[in-house]
């Protein structure tokens, strides 16, 4: 597949695609070892093009797995909050080695929610990982107000009723802590409805205050990864195969 070359720059180097104009106009660029200055010529991936005498890598498919803050949305771009790219941009050391275009959330996490999140380019894995079908379970830790009802982890198991728009898939709830006003509790879902976690939780008179996923898939939020901290990942760490 045929690529403008002021585009695969743009795409596979730490410049924007006006930046990648001027650095053709400059004479930075080589493909096959002869400068060229024209954006509109097409490269594919068996030509060799260099800006300022480095090669560039087609990037391919990129999985980043970042410990999401409260306060940052889970969206591509916002008018109004940061979202979960914008901190992607701000780390230029990993900015660099993702593509320009087409990165986004797997998912989401509401905005006052942190936790595990992945960022990807990776259609297919994110309609894998999505699907209601497919059953991949995320993990949460929630603090909550409130006095749970005791029989909150039987009704979760069995389906718990939420208001009187759904009936959620069987889900996991393990007490970690409870005093009688106050709770933190382990939650293993399989679906990825708005709010569910919270919406849940109210159902059996716990009222979240604080929640974080730590789990999505096969991938677990390391302990030193801390809130704001990105890394790369591979899919096989977030599927648990090869496939």
């Amino acid at each position: 597949m045929a690529d403008r070359l002021d585009k695969f720059i743009s795409e596979n180097s730490s410049l924007t695609r006006s930046e990648a104009k001027k650095a053709l106009s400059g004479g930075r660029v080589t493909v096959n070892g002869l400068v060229s200055k024209k954006g509109e010529l097409k490269v594919t991936d068996e030509d060799e093009v260099a800006l300022d005498g480095k090669n560039l890598k087609k990037i391919g498919l990129v999985y980043v797995m970042l410990n999401k803050p409260a306060g940052v949305i889970s969206a591509t771009e916002d008018s109004r909050d940061r979202t979960v790219l914008d901190l992607i941009k701000e780390n230029r050391e990993i900015f660099e080695k993702c593509p320009k275009n087409g990165l986004f959330p797997i998912g989401r996490l509401d905005k006052d929610t942190e936790g595990l999140l992945v960022i990807s380019n990776d259609g297919q894995l994110s309609h894998n990982l999505l699907s209601p079908t497919k059953h991949v379970e995320k993990e949460y830790i929630a603090e909550c107000e409130g006095t749970l009802a005791k029989d909150a982890a039987e009704r979760f198991e069995a389906g718990l009723q939420v208001g009187d728009e759904y009936k959620a898939l069987p889900a996991k709830l393990t007490v970690l802590s409870d005093d009688g006003k106050k709770c933190t509790l382990k939650i293993v879902l399989t679906e990825g409805r708005f709010h569910q976690v919270k919406r849940m939780c109210h159902e059996v008179g716990a009222e979240v205050v604080f929640l974080k996923r730590i789990s999505f898939g096969k991938l677990v939020l390391p302990d030193d990864l801390k809130v704001g901290e990105m890394r790369f990942v591979c899919k096989e760490d977030i599927t648990g195969s090869d496939n």
